[in-house]
């Protein structure tokens, strides 16, 4: 097959991923067996997903704002990234830190912005389902000493509340929750 052909493919009503409905239509019920259908295990689906989700503009030199969640978030992106670090007030930052060699063994985030994790989950909590009722994976890198990490662990408790998923869903022993069993449920994946 040739570019013409692949990309032709790519475009076609074939292509299902492309041509998939809107998800968040959840209004009406999708017929068994149809592209909407969300009842198979989570690891079946295709899911948008943001990488540096905090970055505006150029990976080493972007600014960190919130603004970028809330872009992919309103995008209907289902799995964002959040890249921790120690703060130095105390408190857990997110930044795209420490990439870039200044000088031999001295690296550092070059950006310098940072973003407070604290706003970061709010406005997660704010904007993740607007869009869609499926289930929101929080991507997280994390770079924080003991301390901050159970801070983390407080904003998430506090601020995603019920949404935040704890415990294994009951009845599916054996098998992967389906986007239909996660509506409105947050993810960590660590």
């Amino acid at each position: 097959m040739d570019t013409d052909g692949f990309l032709a493919y790519m475009l076609s009503k074939e292509n299902r991923i492309l041509n998939a409905p809107v998800l968040s239509d959840a209004s009406t019920v999708p017929e068994k067996g149809s592209p909407r259908e969300m009842t198979r295990p989570l690891n079946e689906y295709f899911i948008s997903s943001s990488h540096n989700t905090y970055l505006l503009g150029r990976q080493l030199v972007g600014e960190s704002s919130i603004e970028g969640y809330i872009h992919v978030l309103q995008l209907g992106c289902r799995c964002v990234e959040i890249d921790c670090w120690d703060g130095d007030d105390g408190q857990p930052v997110v930044e795209h830190g420490r990439t870039l060699y200044i000088q031999p063994l001295v690296v550092a985030n070059i950006s310098g912005s940072s973003i407070r994790f604290q706003d970061v989950i709010s406005v997660i909590s704010k904007f993740a389902f607007i869009v869609t009722p499926y289930p929101l994976i929080l991507s997280m890198e994390i770079h924080c000493g003991t301390d901050q990490q159970m801070k983390m662990a407080k904003i998430f408790r506090e601020t995603l509340g019920d949404e935040l998923l704890l415990h294994s869903l009951e009845g599916l022993e054996g098998k992967l929750p389906s986007p239909e069993d996660l509506k409105y449920k947050i993810l960590l994946k660590v």
